[in-house]
């Protein structure tokens, strides 16, 4: 997406401030392709990483994709495999509820604080993702939908204004990213995922500390019985 700006206006911009584009570094671009490709399912849960398959994909050298690959293991997302490459971590169903037992207290925490310590622009932003995602959700976008939901959990994070509480989180929330987004395979789990969040919302919005922590954690309980007939017993 490009940006579209007025060059007749020499004048105003001269006195705008510097807004510097500071370039990523390769191996972080791939890590994110890498995590978008596990979530959506693309690579699938105990699949190998091939590593010529990838570097052709994204026409890359294999430097920065062992690097990629290497800060997702440091997620948990990846599982190395001495002198036989790396392949996607599967999570059981016993990880996944003892992850999302854990991510219940994180956001339920998160939830308290944010409606302590939110601004009223942190409101407005999560209040402006949730209407995007209202929108991907009516036209059936579930990747679209998935990223602003990701969004939207983090943004509640971040209002908490807790640096601990948000890396504790990152790092789990990170290993469940693919669970997360299969849980919307069901039609009617999405429906009820999404009358869900616009009682989040509300209750975000009204600092309603009490209500929130407890939807928060329905929430996610809800999301892990979804999920847990899909997830396998072993990760063998």
């Amino acid at each position: 997406m490009s940006d579209h700006w007025n060059t007749s206006d020499a004048g105003t911009r001269a006195h705008r401030p510097s807004e510097p584009i500071i370039p990523r570094p390769l191996h972080v671009e791939v890590a994110d392709r890498l995590r978008d490709l596990i979530s959506r399912g693309d690579l699938a849960p105990g699949s190998r990483l091939n590593e010529r398959v990838l570097t052709e994909r994204f026409g890359i050298s294999r430097t920065p994709l062992r690097e990629a690959i290497r800060m997702l293991a440091s997620e948990g997302l990846v599982r190395l495999l001495p002198h036989r490459g790396s392949e996607v971590t599967v999570i059981t169903r016993r990880d996944a509820q003892h992850m999302f037992e854990i991510l219940a207290v994180l956001e339920s925490l998160a939830g308290e604080l944010a409606c302590q310590r939110a601004s009223e622009d942190d409101l407005q932003a999560i209040a402006l993702l949730h209407e995007e995602m209202r929108g991907h959700y009516t036209h059936g976008d579930l990747a679209e939908y998935f990223r602003c939901n990701q969004a939207i959990h983090q943004g509640i994070i971040d209002a908490a204004r807790n640096k601990e509480l948000a890396e504790i989180y990152q790092r789990m929330s990170a290993r469940l990213v693919g669970a997360r987004y299969m849980a919307n395979y069901s039609r009617r789990r999405w429906d009820q995922a999404m009358q869900e969040h616009e009682r989040i919302l509300g209750a975000l919005l009204a600092r309603d500390s009490e209500r929130l922590k407890a939807l928060l954690t329905e929430h996610l309980t809800n999301k892990f019985e979804a999920i847990q007939a899909r997830l396998p017993e072993t990760a063998d």
